[in-house]
């Protein structure tokens, strides 16, 4: 019985994904396959609660349920929600049916949160697989564009390739160590049972090797600006989101049950990725026109960020990287929100100059978005500063001095290109630009934007409550 209650949201959202299968097997309807699909996911949110009177909570060596697995499946399927919302007023202008993207949202909110309660090696490659292959069919959902369809197959060509690494990994610390369960390697790594660390120590490299494809660290991110360039716009903010939060929490547990940190040579490693990370990707965004671009080089940065609390470990590190997550979803789903709500899947606005004068014609949304820029670039008063201010303080309390340096450095120079898009908001239109926003926005991409600009507000002016109830999830995960 425990084992069904620590499953309730998993378990309710495969259902669901069933359910809406069938239900778009018998009749197709817009509006009733988004309410087929916002009705599981706010029915999985609402049975976190029930879930966790049982935690933590071993189900086979496959899943834990723990506050920790619940705290990232909470704010996976809010993002799934998000998306949901959002993407409903995109794909009204969809000349085919646009059902199925809804059903490969599902599903692929299923594989995340798999990853997100993962203590496996099996169940790591599981979701993960979930979640990939549902990615690739929602990046080339429009199947009559061709950007779209170019990103899905650059995704799939080099996420295989990334599988293969992570796999070989696999291999070789199974080899070493005889075991597939972080909980047992654990064990062993603390007994000293472990005959040479060279397999093992190459295991990791190419299992973080693999992992840093899906979070587009340097040097695996080649890939990023160009699927999100193709990408419809409400996929890239899954993409960014929940893809890439799904595969940080995992990531977040293995290095902690294999005591990462205790290993030097996966620390400098590390280190590096992180360097490269957020001075390639602030410096990469300088040069860019297009705004998914822009947003895609940031998201290198950003993840670059939350590699530095990892690498700062201990319960200061482990809360900043819990925080930022939170607040990343929020910006992230709010910049490309935006985009969402003014583009269509036959023509999406992402060009600078598309962004031009916007204030003059749809202030609100122009206000949101500037919010939503001051926050990513972590201006005071915004819930990115408290963010960032996380992670400042976790790698003094670290001594990464190179690191903090070079974060300072990212986010001077995030501040650039940030303002360039701030400043197009506010300058006055030329005639060949007015023509370009659309006069109504959807009621419930309108609910949502107003949502994600609250939360910005409330968590950068007050994030007591926020920081008290992440604190004590943290000290499940040590």
């Amino acid at each position: 019985m425990s084992d069904f209650i620590a499953l309730l949201p998993l378990l309710l959202l495969t259902l669901g994904s069933l359910a809406l299968t069938l239900v778009v097997a018998f009749y197709r309807q817009h509006r009733l396959t988004l309410l087929a699909t916002v009705f599981p996911l706010l029915l999985c949110l609402e049975m976190i609660p029930i879930a966790a009177t049982v935690t933590p909570h071993q189900v086979s060596p496959l899943l834990i349920i723990d506050q920790y697995a619940l705290f990232y499946t909470g704010l996976i399927l809010a993002a799934a929600l998000a998306v949901a919302l959002l993407g409903y007023g995109y794909l009204q202008g969809l000349g085919d049916q646009p059902e199925e993207f809804y059903m490969l949202l599902l599903l692929a909110t299923l594989g995340a949160t798999v990853l997100a309660a993962s203590n496996h090696f099996i169940s790591l490659f599981l979701g993960l697989e979930i979640l990939s292959v549902s990615l690739f069919a929602l990046l080339a959902y429009p199947r009559h564009f061709r950007p779209s369809l170019e990103a899905g197959v650059k995704y799939l060509i080099l996420s295989g390739a990334s599988s293969a690494m992570l796999l070989f990994g696999i291999a070789l610390i199974y080899a070493e160590m005889g075991t597939l369960e972080f909980g047992h390697l654990s064990t062993l790594l603390n007994r000293g049972e472990i005959s040479s660390n060279v397999f093992f120590l190459a295991g990791l490299v190419f299992i973080i090797s693999g992992l840093s494809f899906k979070l587009s660290w340097v040097p695996f991110h080649l890939w990023t600006p160009d699927v999100y360039q193709g990408a419809p716009a409400p996929v890239t903010a899954f993409l960014t989101t929940v893809s890439k939060g799904a595969v940080f929490a995992l990531l977040l547990r293995f290095f902690i049950q294999v005591e990462g940190d205790n290993h030097h040579l996966l620390t400098v490693i590390l280190s590096l990725i992180a360097w490269l990370s957020i001075l390639v990707g602030n410096l990469l965004a300088l040069l860019q026109n297009n705004i998914k671009r822009i947003l895609a080089y940031s998201s290198i940065a950003h993840l670059g960020y939350l590699l530095v609390a990892l690498l700062a470990s201990g319960s200061l590190g482990m809360e900043a990287v819990m925080f930022y997550w939170v607040v990343y979803f929020i910006m992230n789903l709010g910049a490309f929100g935006v985009v969402t709500v003014l583009s269509s899947p036959a023509q999406e606005k992402q060009n600078l100059e598309d962004y031009q004068g916007l204030f003059w014609h749809r202030p609100a949304l122009a206000g949101m978005f500037t919010f939503t820029l001051l926050s990513l670039a972590g201006i005071p008063l915004t819930a990115g500063f408290i963010g960032k201010f996380y992670i400042f303080t976790a790698s003094v309390e670290a001594a990464l001095w190179p690191l903090l340096f070079t974060l300072i450095i990212g986010s001077t120079l995030g501040l650039f290109y940030y303002l360039r898009i701030i400043i197009a908001l506010y300058r006055l239109p030329t005639a060949e630009i007015e023509r370009v926003y659309p006069s109504t926005l959807p009621l419930t991409s309108s609910l949502m934007l107003a949502l994600l600009a609250l939360l910005l507000v409330w968590w950068g002016v007050y994030p007591e409550p926020l920081m008290q109830f992440i604190q004590t999830v943290a000290m499940t995960l040590l």
